[in-house]
């Protein structure tokens, strides 16, 4: 049985899509950024922007009652190019 979990953010709402998707064998995680969705905020910070990614990961995997060892594959894309050795310190770290 597939299962949908959402954030309710505005952008999943205007795309109508969910960021967490289980179908019993395998969960997709899409359109993790940045933002803080406690506060409604982005850093202008890479470091904690990167940080915040991976938070915001965390609860996706909670939801499907997963953890970060389950993960096979992450894609990540960062914007602009003098930023990716401050992401990749969080994702290496």
């Amino acid at each position: 049985m597939r299962r949908k979990f959402s954030l309710e953010s505005d952008f999943e709402k205007l795309l109508s899509y969910s960021r967490v998707i289980d179908d019993g064998d395998w969960v997709f995680v899409s359109g993790c950024s940045g933002f803080d969705y406690r506060d409604m905020s982005i850093s202008d910070d890479m470091t904690e922007q990167t940080r915040q990614v991976f938070k915001n990961i965390e609860w996706c995997l909670a939801q499907a009652e997963i953890s970060e060892n389950d993960v096979v594959r992450i894609r990540v894309i960062v914007a602009d190019k003098d930023n990716c050795l401050d992401a990749a310190k969080v994702i290496g770290g």
